[in-house]
């Protein structure tokens, strides 16, 4: 079935399509300290809540790219409630690895969940790098290995053990791109569960509304197995958080 389709009908019940929580968005948003005109892209910007925030707190020229047509409608709906000037704020559904950006040109790149966009999140950072002017932040949300995962676990979700580093793994990460960690806030086994556990719940509860839709037994096969995933291994072994860098 169409990959986004799925993500779409998974995250219906998710105001940010990560596992976090809206205190804690709230938090990086208020350390940005961003001036007035700031230009900030957004690489995977899902329903644009966080793009929301910022733009609602910083007068911003703000753009959000994702390749999800679904994310991109959303994300436009809620611009138009929410995005009052001085701020602007624009959606592109492309790819954003084919989304072109003058270097050095933005005060604030962010890309929550997203960075396998750019082949992970050494990739990501080192774009980023390219595309901030020198003072520029990167707001980045990563997986992170809370232990060694399991071989099983590891067929389980078609995950490779190097392609999460550790907490702190990922703080030092940015060192290559010329960037300086500045700040980081992890989230809970909590924040996961209801990550998680609201996305298993939307794949049950679409499949039961809509039984004759083609895609019914795909979904229920992947939310099922992705329940069985989660609560043998991945609650345990895997973690998320949020990075802010600083380019030197």
């Amino acid at each position: 079935m169409n990959i986004w389709k799925y993500f779409d009908i998974t995250h219906s019940d998710h105001t940010f399509m990560n596992p976090t929580t809206s205190e804690k968005l709230d938090e990086m948003v208020s350390l940005l300290d961003l001036k007035p005109g700031a230009r900030v892209l957004d690489i995977g910007c899902g329903k644009a809540e966080p793009l929301m925030r910022i733009a609602e707190r910083y007068a911003i020229f703000g753009v959000g790219v994702d390749a999800s047509p679904f994310c991109i409608e959303d994300a436009r709906e809620n611009a138009l409630r929410r995005v009052k000037s001085p701020s602007e704020v624009s959606f592109v559904e492309s790819d954003a690895a084919k989304y072109d950006v003058v270097d050095a040109s933005q005060d604030l790149v962010v890309c929550l969940g997203a960075s396998w966009v750019f082949g992970g999140m050494q990739g990501t950072l080192a774009t980023a790098s390219r595309i901030l002017h020198p003072g520029g932040l990167v707001l980045i949300g990563e997986p992170h290995w809370i232990k060694e995962p399991d071989p099983e676990y590891l067929q389980m979700s078609g995950l490779t053990a190097d392609l999460f580093s550790s907490h702190a793994g990922n703080v030092s990460m940015g060192a290559k791109a010329g960037l300086v960690p500045i700040y980081a806030v992890l989230s809970t086994k909590e924040d996961f569960d209801r990550y998680e556990w609201l996305q298993f719940r939307a794949g049950e509860r679409w499949a039961r509304n809509n039984p004759d839709d083609p895609d019914v037994a795909e979904v229920l096969k992947r939310v099922r197995h992705g329940k069985e995933e989660y609560t043998r291994f991945g609650r345990d072994t895997l973690g998320w958080g949020m990075y802010l860098y600083l380019k030197e």
